[in-house]
């Protein structure tokens, strides 16, 4: 099922990439004669899960290199990532954060495309009708959560607008855009199944929807930093707690107790997975670049599968590396400590090498086949503990058990009593290269002191510049400001 999904994604994405972004992707598009059928509208909602084939990217650039995971510095210091690592000011003219931007809101539009038309008479199939409105309804939450937590206030598209009307639409408070989030989030909770069978493996359910609903109740919980933000310091710990306990206790879900296996190309659809990207290898255009994004060309063409277009490496901090106590077992499957080259050089800088797997590479390194999890069973445990530790009901023995669970499949000692710090230091090695990090620290209101306390020992090259509140969200794109004269007011700090 796993070939017939994402071969529907592949149609897809043939017809969808002529679609021209700014304006355009929340704007109608002249698809009002498409949809005829349930069919037509299953091969719609597919249209939305295609959007996702970039988003580990932009996770990867605008969470993982903003962390103190990476110091992701290039050579030449040309890269679209540099300025993102380093806090540049001018990021308004970036072309990742751009293309985030524009690719949430192709996401939105083909949501919107289809709550706009789907009625009972095209889809007479209740059951039918409700999931694939729950589905569109999951992803118009998605992706604007990821819009309100990268850009702060954004224009909210409830439905499908023409491209004259979206020119009169400006950034919503963030209060607002949420309003939306929460509405979807819940609506899609009623409406998507709880599991579905092997033919749709892939596909969001009620779960991941329950899971991403206890994050954004712990997003919104965080502190405002006095800027537009995704905190609202709004102590919703418990409502979050209660999707969590929900997952851990009724869920499908469980606790794998080998690393490894949870990134195991033959076992993708593992018990640890709540919602993940599926991806496909063999040329087909919907394989998967991030696993070899971090990695360097180098490295990859002596062990003969280097492609003609590789990547520099994005090293990883020497403050990560050290992180690592001496028996933990997830250490050698994370990072790899420089490599030696086809000249018999080592080049000692280090990368993670956590989902490669040399020997499953496709044709180029834009066609790996392994699915990303976004959210994953010891997600839903950790953001439980820091939830409990933030001041939701529960108990420092619910703490101390989590984390020493995932301490113990690592190879380590338990340890007592962890607070904020112990977790966030555990959740750091667990999630390493998984793109949580940067997340983790924004949410706990710790992202200024560490960024800039790892800045002033890490940045041996000079670099980088010291981070404030500010820098927490990234500008409007400038080709978003430019559309209309004061339609969008740009967030502070940034030129």
């Amino acid at each position: 099922m796993k070939k017939y999904i994402t071969l529907i994604l592949l149609a897809v994405l043939v017809v969808s990439c002529s679609d021209e972004l700014d304006q355009t992707p929340i704007s109608e598009q002249g698809s009002n004669n498409f949809y005829r059928n349930t069919a037509d509208f299953e091969a719609a909602v597919n249209g939305i899960y295609s959007t996702l084939q970039s988003y580990p990217i932009y996770q990867f650039y605008l969470s993982e290199t903003r962390s103190d995971n990476l110091y992701a510095v290039s050579p030449t210091g040309v890269r679209a990532y540099d300025p993102i690592n380093a806090f540049d000011r001018s990021l308004a003219t970036n072309a990742i954060v751009a293309d985030n931007w524009n690719t949430d809101f192709t996401g939105i539009f083909r949501a919107n495309t289809v709550l706009d038309q789907i009625n009972e008479e095209l889809v007479p199939d209740g059951a039918v009708l409700n999931r694939i409105i729950g589905e569109a309804r999951f992803w118009r939450a998605f992706f604007y959560f990821d819009l309100v937590r990268t850009y702060g206030k954004v224009p909210v598209f409830d439905r499908v607008y023409t491209p004259t009307e979206t020119l009169e639409i400006p950034r919503a408070p963030v209060a607002e855009v949420y309003n939306l989030i929460l509405e979807d989030l819940n609506t899609a909770i009623d409406l998507l199944p709880d599991s579905y069978g092997s033919d749709a493996q892939g596909k969001v359910t009620s779960w991941a929807a329950k899971a991403t609903l206890g994050l954004v109740y712990l997003t919104r919980s965080g502190p405002t930093y006095g800027i537009e933000g995704a905190g609202l310091d709004a102590d919703e710990y418990d409502l979050a707690v209660t999707q969590f306990n929900d997952i851990i206790n009724n869920g499908p879900f469980a606790f794998v107790s080998d690393y490894p296996a949870i990134f195991d190309y033959n076992n993708e659809h593992n018990a640890e997975i709540v919602l993940n990207i599926e991806y496909l290898s063999g040329g087909l255009g919907v394989g998967a670049e991030y696993p070899s994004l971090p990695v360097p060309d180098g490295y990859l063409r002596v062990n003969g599968v280097g492609f003609s277009n590789g990547e520099t490496a994005k090293q990883v901090a020497t403050d990560l590396i050290n992180a690592y106590e001496a028996d933990d077992l997830r250490d050698d499957l994370d990072i790899q400590n420089g490599y030696t080259d086809q000249n018999g050089n080592f080049n000692p800088v280090p990368f993670y090498t956590k989902y490669l797997n040399l020997e499953r590479a496709g044709q180029d390194r834009f066609d790996w086949g392994l699915n990303y999890p976004i959210l994953r069973y010891t997600d839903i445990l950790t953001m439980k503990a820091e939830a409990i530790l933030m001041g939701a009901n529960g108990t420092q023995a619910e703490v101390d058990g989590i984390v020493n669970q995932i301490r113990d499949r690592a190879g380590l000692d338990p340890v007592a009593n962890v607070d904020l710090a112990t977790l966030l230091a555990a959740k750091r090695l667990e999630f390493a290269g998984e793109s949580r990090r940067w997340y983790d620290l924004v949410r706990t209101g710790t992202v200024v002191s560490t960024i800039n306390a790892w800045i002033a020992t890490e940045d041996v090259q000079n670099r980088m510049q010291t981070m404030d509140e500010n820098q927490i969200l990234f500008p409007v794109p400038s080709s978003q400001i430019t559309v209309k004269e004061n339609l969008y007011d740009q967030n502070p700090g940034y030129d």
